[in-house]
């Protein structure tokens, strides 16, 4: 079922009253691991409307707007701040459920506000930044899956603008002189399409964990048993470990249980080979995941959380 307006969104909620309902935008960060028991809606709310003063850009985007895409047609407009965020896949209602963030830019950092629809009391809703509780990839939205559908995401961009380059491969556009925005939005494309398997050919929702951040004494002692361990410094005096790397450690990539395998290339993808059988099963990504959850706590005493929603048949499975 898909819904295109609100007043379509709100007769699907009541028409499935008595089902399970499961709100979703392109799937790109959802797996589902057996057959939901419900009905599922695809968002296709459209629309972009944009405004500006002397300082500011604002941005008011329908949640069912493809992210790449608005930060494509921003770029084009002079409009900067999304381009380190260039590639990630989904729509622009997922960016704030999972606050999303690459090469030292979260999603966050640009969102006014969030409109959606209450499930529960069938009202329209707002909630300012501070209401949506934002946290590394984490939001109010997430904390309550199902409750509220986002409908609009209103950003709010400064003109006066100033790059994020000192992460990863980008700190090495400084060294070739001036950067612009289109230096960094081309750059990031570049690694993202370098590093990350394309889902078109290969099944795959992304990133599969998230990056675990550590209290500064807790790194230091694990810093003190692996010294060459890769680490950036975040807010709230604390330190960002790649999940990557302790995956990486353990002899993973290239590990498969039944056609699901953890990327040759990028130990934080799992990947189906589906077109080596009849696809990849539910049971043996939650195998593999749990697996490597496991290994990684036992090596590091780090807990890694998946960053992908796995859905089963009632609903969201833990790891």
């Amino acid at each position: 079922m898909t819904v295109d307006s609100v007043d379509s969104l709100l007769n699907a909620v009541q028409a499935c009253k008595d089902k399970a309902l499961l709100f979703i935008g392109e799937g790109s960060n959802t797996v589902f691991v057996e057959d939901f028991d419900g009905i599922v809606i695809q968002n296709q709310l459209k629309g972009i409307q944009i405004s500006e003063d002397d300082e500011r850009y604002f941005l008011s985007v329908a949640s069912g707007e493809n992210w790449h895409d608005l930060v494509c047609l921003c770029m084009e407009k002079g409009i900067y701040g999304f381009e380190n965020l260039a590639l990630i896949p989904g729509t622009v209602g997922a960016c704030p459920i999972q606050n999303i963030g690459a090469y030292g830019v979260e999603i966050e950092k640009f969102i006014h506000s969030v409109e959606f629809f209450d499930t529960h009391s069938e009202m329209m809703g707002y909630f300012n930044h501070k209401e949506c509780e934002f946290a590394y990839r984490e939001s109010r939205f997430k904390q309550s899956p199902g409750k509220r559908i986002i409908t609009m995401v209103n950003f709010v961009l400064p003109k006066a603008h100033v790059l994020v380059t000192d992460y990863g491969p980008l700190a090495q556009l400084i060294q070739n002189g001036h950067v612009s925005p289109k230096d960094v939005f081309n750059k990031v494309i570049e690694v993202r399409q370098s590093k990350l398997p394309d889902p078109a050919t290969l099944g795959n929702a992304g990133s599969f964990f998230k990056n675990p951040t550590l209290g500064i004494p807790e790194f230091l002692s694990l810093q003190s048993k692996f010294a060459d361990i890769p680490h950036y410094n975040v807010p709230d005096n604390r330190v960002k470990v790649p999940a990557a790397w302790l995956i990486d450690q353990l002899g993973y990539k290239g590990k498969t249980i039944g056609d699901i395998g953890c990327h040759e290339h990028q130990a934080l993808v799992l990947v189906n080979h589906a077109s080596r059988s009849n696809g990849g099963k539910g049971e043996d990504l939650l195998a593999l995941a749990r697996q490597i959850k496991g290994a990684v706590e036992n090596e590091f005493g780090i807990i890694l959380e998946n960053e992908v929603r796995l859905i089963g048949a009632n609903g969201l499975v833990n790891l």
